[in-house]
């Protein structure tokens, strides 16, 4: 089949590669002509995507993929398109439609008798066949479900193992008729193959759910469903502190039962996905109390955090507060919704002089992102905030601290520390640090 993937991105190259994998010719649609002349010249324009270098190469090479900034034009050319423009919010957390319309407008202008459009960007219930089928329709002047098929299928992968991802877990699918879900399966069923899971109740593969508005709700569920649950978790572990108990270990003795499935508790929710999707899900159910509540539990963890620092250290008021990790998440080159910017602000709010110290970014990546470097000749830092949970952060020496005595491990992720440095955990309190491996580290789920 002849295959548009519009969007190169993080997830849209992969899929774009996964694709020509499978045997279908796939023409790439991205708005940057630089991504798209580093893509037709074989080198993904992001880094760490396991297996994505030496696929991406081969299916340049043997010409089944190609890479273009003209839209329509792939869309003219192709009999499925497959849209993951992502969907973002705005200052109020409400969805920004701008990108994903703009997107829908180019393809609108292509579009072919019988094509199937399938959108996987996560968007709110009913933006498949309310907003998008009505757009595709007056672009086109075809009719949705007869002359042209749309569908709804929600990506679930996670950056940096997105091809092992895509066996992994069932291909969810919904379209806005028998006749779209069908073209739906067939094509999909085409361009993945699964791995065999004994788990299930039902065979891996391509799953109907039934309705577009199904596949638009199982993404918001599963991410609301995390976020609930990291907000939940959150919530004891404050509690715990004040009482001196460890909620880590209360934590894993509640999930040695089988229905419970405790998260971690954390410094913070980032990324694109478990920090706005909620807000997709409660654009339709404003009602809804747990997922606002959820939410708004989560966003004050930063805040909590630089309050364990600043009562320990007694106030934080003109001191350097030295926050290690810019990224939202370890081993990721990405700030989308990272703490950093909560905690950075928080601590100026208080007084104090945040600096960040990243692996993955240079002094010019942060000082973009408003953060200032940090510099181990010039800043001496009274305490240290962990807040991305790098690998490189595992064991701290005196050469990274600067003599810092004190530190919120908010992932609770170290597993060194000098001689004579304080350790704070959210949900654990106080522990002293030495070379030797701390009992019971471990990394956050969030």
């Amino acid at each position: 089949m002849k295959v548009c993937v519009v969007a190169l991105g993080k997830i849209g190259l992969p899929l774009a590669v996964q694709f020509a994998q499978a045997g279908h010719d796939v023409i790439g649609a991205d708005i940057s002509q630089q991504a798209v002349d580093q893509i037709n010249n074989g080198i993904p324009p992001f880094p760490g995507e396991a297996g994505l270098t030496e696929l991406l190469k081969t299916s340049i090479t043997n010409g089944s993929l190609l890479a273009t900034t003209d839209t329509t034009g792939a869309v003219e050319q192709s009999e499925i398109v497959v849209v993951v423009v992502p969907l973002l919010v705005d200052e109020n957390a409400q969805p920004d439609f701008g990108p994903l319309d703009a997107a829908t407008v180019d393809i609108a202008q292509g579009l072919r008798s019988g094509t199937l459009v399938s959108y996987e960007s996560t968007i709110p219930v009913h933006t498949t066949r309310q907003l998008f089928g009505p757009a595709l329709e007056k672009g086109s002047g075809l009719k949705a479900g007869t002359d042209f098929f749309l569908c709804h299928s929600p990506e679930r992968v996670f950056s940096g193992r997105i091809f092992a991802d895509l066996k992994a877990y069932p291909k969810l699918v919904g379209g806005i008729n028998d006749a779209s879900t069908k073209k739906a399966i067939t094509f999909y069923e085409s361009a993945l193959s699964f791995d065999e899971r004994n788990d299930l109740e039902k065979p891996n593969g391509v799953w109907d759910l039934g309705s577009v508005e199904a596949a638009e709700l199982a993404k918001l569920a599963e991410t609301t469903y995390r976020d609930v649950n990291i907000g939940l978790a959150n919530q004891f572990a404050i509690f715990a502190d004040g009482i001196d108990v460890d909620i880590n270990k209360v934590i894993e003795a509640c999930n040695t039962q089988p229905y419970s499935h405790i998260h971690r508790p954390g410094i913070a929710v980032g990324g694109h996905c478990i920090p706005v999707y909620p807000r997709f899900y409660l654009f339709n159910d404003p009602a809804a109390t747990i997922p606002e509540a959820a939410r708004e539990a989560n966003q004050k963890m930063p805040s909590y955090a630089v309050g364990l620092l600043s009562d320990a250290i007694n106030g934080i008021s003109d001191a350097t507060i030295l926050i290690l990790g810019a990224a939202y998440r370890g081993g990721v080159l990405e700030t989308a919704f990272s703490g950093v910017f909560d905690l950075c602000e928080e601590v100026s709010n208080l007084g104090g002089i945040p600096v960040v110290h990243d692996p993955l970014y240079t002094d010019e990546q942060l000082l973009d992102l408003g953060l200032i470097p940090f510099d181990a000749a010039t800043h001496k830092p009274k305490g240290v905030i962990l807040q991305a949970d790098h690998s490189e952060y595992q064991h701290l020496d005196n050469l990274l601290l600067c003599g810092a005595k004190t530190i919120v491990d908010g992932r609770n992720w170290i597993i060194s520390l000098p001689e004579g440095v304080q350790r704070i955990t959210i949900g654990r309190g106080m522990k002293t640090g030495s070379n030797k491996e701390i009992p019971g580290a471990f990394g956050s789920q969030t």
